[in-house]
Order: C-alpha cells, then structure tokens, then sequence
C-alpha cells in the first residue's frame, strides 16, 4: 500500500457526497454525538460495496441493467425521502433540535449506512478504484482489497467525524436563528434531492 492510494483515497473522501451532506446535516441540527454516529453509519455502509467488489457482485450490477436500475431508483428514492425529512417539522433531519426531541442513535446510523448500502455507483466505483493498487507480488489478490478497503473506511470514519465535529460546534451557534435554521433545512433538502435525481439520472 502506497502513498498514491493513501493520497488519491484521502481526496475521494474529502469530496462532498451524501454522506458528508448527510454527516453535516445530522451533527448541525443534532449536535456533536448523532453527528459521530452518522459517519459511523456512512462508513459501515461501505461494507457490502466492499464486499460486492470482492465477490463480483459488483460486476453483476455492471452486466446486468435491470439490477442496477432497481438499486438505483431505491437509492433515489431514499434520497428523497430524506430531502423531505430535512423539512419536516420535528423530523430525524429538523434544524429544531427543540421539537425533535433525544436524536434516536440507531436510527441515525441507520440512515447513514443506508445512503451507502443503496447507491450502486459507491459498489462500482471499488470495482474500479482497488484493482488499481493490488499488486499481484504481493500475495492474496482479495487479502489485498479487503486491507484497502478497511483503510478506505478508516479515512472515512475519521474524516466524517471531523466534518461532524466541525459542524456540531458551527450548528450550536446558527441554530440559535430561525432564519437559520429554516435557510438550512432547505439548503439541505435541496441537496439531498439533487443527489437522489442525479442517482435516478445515472448511468452504469
């Protein structure tokens, strides 16, 4: 494992997608520990594309457009969904951390993992990205993707931890204005329905 897959991973997981919208959004309208436990949800999420990728699954979703078109629409769906719950008055998403209520950990986590489980590109794209990095010296070809992929979850989970953090301490003080939390709850509604039409919009 070189620095090239360290450095190349690091810029993947940086990159704003669902799961750091998500992870943000949870840890400003929910504070600093649903936020930890968002990218904790995110980065298990990782897990079955891992898996997918070893196994061929992946490949599978490539060959077979039926699949890949029923993953996908789901995945949109579910983006959607959480769109609407960015909205919602005393929803899991609702920037009134007073009318929603104690953040439901499990639920939170849950949401987060299913972002990633339910996105086809995120199985497609390990597909593509692992093979570059295995060395066929180096001895087990699948002992290799799995080690890669575990460093690629270990960047996630701490790099979306940070963005929680960082936005845990920012939400403690915008969430004291109405005005701003109305203006994030749709910013990020928006954001979450561009990811779900962007997905239903796809291509393998």
């Amino acid at each position: 494992m070189g620095p090239e897959f360290l450095l190349t991973a690091l810029v993947v997981v940086l990159a704003p997608g669902t799961g750091v919208v998500y992870t943000v959004a949870t840890a400003l309208a929910r504070g600093r520990v649903p936020g930890i436990a968002a990218a904790v949800g995110c980065t298990f999420g990782i897990v079955p594309a891992l898996l997918a990728a070893i196994f061929g699954l992946a490949a599978l979703l490539h060959a077979s457009a039926l699949a890949f078109q029923i993953l996908k629409y789901a995945g949109a769906a579910y983006l959607f969904y959480l769109a609407w719950q960015a909205l919602r008055q005393g929803g899991p998403l609702a920037f009134d951390r007073k009318s929603a209520g104690p953040a439901n950990l499990l639920a939170v986590a849950r949401n987060g993992f299913l972002i990633n489980v339910l996105n086809p590109k995120l199985s497609l794209f390990f597909l593509a990205f692992l093979p570059q990095f295995v060395s066929p010296q180096a001895g087990s070809v699948t002992l290799q993707v799995l080690g890669l992929g575990g460093v690629f979850m270990g960047l996630t989970l701490v790099v979306f931890i940070g963005y929680g953090l960082f936005a845990a301490a920012v939400g403690a003080r915008l969430l004291s204005s109405r005005r701003a939390m109305a203006w994030l709850g749709r910013t990020v509604a928006v954001a979450f329905a561009g990811f779900g039409l962007r997905l239903a919009l796809a291509e393998r």
